[in-house]
């Protein structure tokens, strides 16, 4: 028996593209959600669009939107940069692995 190693990898492709549109679709509506459930708070600074506290896992997280970028932003800043790129990147591999192995790779 003889593994069809052309399939494997095109459905691995395949597989990879699909998981990761659909993170990234996850942290689309995560931002919407807490978009439309900020509010501000009596204690709000001027530049903040407001604020939200949740509860999660046992932990609280207190999430807090700027209006613009504050002056001073901590050494550590989670950038959302990866989940937009990640299917896009995985569609160029499939694209490429079908221009190159040719319709017997679907």
């Amino acid at each position: 028996m003889t593994i069809d190693w052309v399939s494997w990898i095109g459905l691995a492709i395949r597989w990879l593209h699909v998981i990761t549109g659909i993170a990234w679709i996850g942290a689309s509506f995560y931002f919407v959600w807490l978009d439309n459930n900020l509010r501000k708070g009596p204690h709000s600074q001027p530049g903040e669009a407001g604020d939200l506290w949740a509860v999660h896992g046992g932990g609280f997280y207190h999430n807090k939107k700027y209006l613009v970028a504050p002056d001073d932003l901590p050494e550590h800043l989670h950038w959302f940069k990866y989940e937009p790129i990640s299917p896009g990147s995985a569609a160029f591999f499939c694209w490429g692995w079908f221009i190159i192995m040719g319709p017997r790779s679907i």
